[in-house]
């Protein structure tokens, strides 16, 4: 794997890591083999150690004693405590970059959207979860907070993989589906750039979860 120039060796090793989890490569209580990361990525024990403690910190992984690392599982209270502040913040960076978001930027998410439609077709969750997250990305880095982009992904790297955990893969992209649609009416509310009407959607809409035995 190339690592980016921006990059310390930690922050390649946590990426590495969330991105396991989120696309369901890591499960919960599942141990991570340290060893093993080290290998795959060539580096050292160093920056995976760092890297497993910040996860920790962060409540995607738990440290046991004798057993090393392992992965977190939320509890459905856990989860929709996560989801009720995803919303909020999400809103938040939604409306502060309405105004900096350019026509490209506009395109980039129509694009995006597309990807979505084409994993959901496909039942490949890896691919929806990652066209996903650059969807929000797009004007989550344009809201201008630094502390808000550090927040939401972080937040986005520890619950995303274990919202959805039903094995009736035609009603998950169902609902897949129903959240890509979604993403249609907010990119119309950022054409319109309606800060207030984009605001309320995100939370009242977007992030509420009708769907409780899924998660």
């Amino acid at each position: 794997m190339t690592i980016k120039k921006y990059q310390s060796l930690k922050d390649h090793v946590y990426n590495y890591i969330a991105e396991k989890i989120q696309n369901g490569s890591l499960l919960p209580n599942q141990k991570l083999n340290e060893a093993s990361i080290c290998q795959t990525l060539g580096v050292s024990r160093t920056p995976v150690r760092e890297a497993l403690i910040q996860l920790a910190s962060e409540n995607l992984l738990e440290n046991l004693p004798r057993r090393g690392f392992i992965v977190k599982e939320l509890d459905t209270k856990k989860k929709l405590d996560v989801f009720q502040v995803v919303g909020v913040l999400d809103a938040l960076a939604a409306t502060l970059s309405v105004s900096n978001l350019d026509e490209d930027d506009v395109a980039t998410m129509e694009r995006l959207v597309e990807k979505i439609d084409l994993a959901i077709q496909q039942q490949n969750y890896t691919d929806y979860q990652h066209w996903q997250n650059d969807f929000h990305n797009v004007y989550l880095l344009k809201c201008n907070n630094s502390t808000l982009i550090d927040i939401l992904k972080s937040l986005q790297n520890s619950f995303i993989r274990q919202i959805y955990l039903s094995e009736d893969k035609q009603r998950l992209f169902a609902v897949l589906s129903q959240m890509n649609e979604e993403h249609k009416q907010i990119i119309q509310l950022f054409k319109q750039r309606d800060s207030a009407k984009l605001d309320e959607f995100i939370k009242t809409v977007h992030w509420k979860i009708d769907y409780l035995d899924m998660i």
